[in-house]
Parts: C-alpha cells; sequence; structure tokens
C-alpha cells in the first residue's frame, strides 16, 4: 500500500504539464468569453481572423508630427472611443513629394494586381482598393498638393504598389495691366 501512495504524490513531468496546459487552455477560454461579453454589437469580432495595427509617425516640414494609422482596426468617430474592427485593411502608405511629382507607396502583399483598382477622385485625392481570396486593402489618400490625374502611373511589384503623379503645373495668377499714356 506504500508503494501505491508514493506512485500517487510522484507524477509524471508530463502530468504535471498536461495539467498546466488544461488550466490555461481553461484560462483562454474564460478571457475569450469576457472579451466577447465586453464588445458592444457593432463590434464583434470573428475570433480566428487577425487583427491588425500599425502606425508611423512623420515630422513634416512645418515640424509638426502627424500619426498615420494602418491595419483592419479604425476608431468609432460617435461618443465614448471604441474599436471597430473592420474586413478592410488599410496598407502602410508613404507619400514622397519631389518638385515635379509625388510618389506614393503602398504595401498590399498577397494581392493579385488584376485586383487593385486605383481610382482618382479628383486633384488632391485618390482612392485604392485590392484583394485577393483572403485580404481586402482599401485607403483614401489625400495628396500634399494637386496632381495631374490624367499623367499618373503605377506600378506594382512585389506586393508593393508606386504611384507616380505629375504636380499640376501652376501658371501665373495674376495678369499684367498694359499701361498706356493719355
Amino acid at each position: 500500500m506504500s508503494s501505491e501512495n508514493e506512485r500517487k504524490r510522484r507524477r509524471s513531468i508530463f502530468d504535471l504539464f498536461d495539467e498546466l496546459f488544461r488550466e490555461f487552455e481553461e484560462e483562454l477560454e474564460e478571457l475569450e468569453r469576457a472579451f466577447r461579453r465586453s464588445l458592444g454589437p457593432e463590434e464583434r469580432v470573428e475570433l480566428g481572423k487577425p487583427i491588425i495595427y500599425g502606425f508611423r509617425i512623420e515630422i513634416g516640414p512645418d515640424g509638426i508630427p502627424k500619426v498615420y494609422e494602418f491595419g483592419n482596426v479604425k476608431r468609432s468617430m460617435r461618443g465614448r472611443p471604441r474599436i471597430v474592427v473592420s474586413e478592410e485593411r488599410e496598407p502602410l502608405v508613404d507619400i514622397y513629394e519631389d518638385e515635379d511629382k509625388i510618389r506614393v507607396v503602398l504595401e498590399m502583399p498577397g494581392v493579385d494586381e488584376n485586383k487593385i483598382k486605383v481610382e482618382a477622385v479628383d486633384e488632391r485625392h485618390i482612392v485604392v482598393e485590392g484583394s485577393n481570396h483572403d485580404r481586402k486593402y482599401r485607403k483614401e489618400i489625400e495628396l500634399p498638393t494637386d496632381a495631374n490625374v490624367d499623367a499618373a502611373e503605377a506600378v506594382y511589384k512585389n506586393g508593393v504598389l508606386e504611384i507616380k503623379l505629375p504636380k499640376k503645373k501652376e501658371g501665373k495668377k495674376g495678369k499684367l495691366i498694359k499701361i498706356s499714356k493719355e
């Protein structure tokens, strides 16, 4: 009988790990239930889907920092701040301004070139959309200056979309007035 008690007291290391993992799994399930209860009806998230959030900070020529967010997590605009997870991700975007052109670079990995749509809303705004079977990207981009959208070019290579837009040439705003003698 004493050897039986010793076996009960001495457990295998594998038994300890099994018990530890079982407790860990129960804790995770409880955390998931609490998370689901805390979300409002418009914030329901299908667990198992990726939640992607990132940001970059850029300091403009005026010295004011700007924060650009990307991913599929958005902030709700009404009432108290809430997180809304959407199917569409915002790709990481970099905008470069040269003397005569604007370059917009977007990271959209895994998207088929034929399923990318770039639309110029006006001379200052473009919308980029792209998708494949499991990813959707969408980004509304405000350009730093007016661009000639009719001469825009876009190239997609290795998951990176580069859009080149020539700047709109500014003509003279004033008009010379001829002075005549009386």
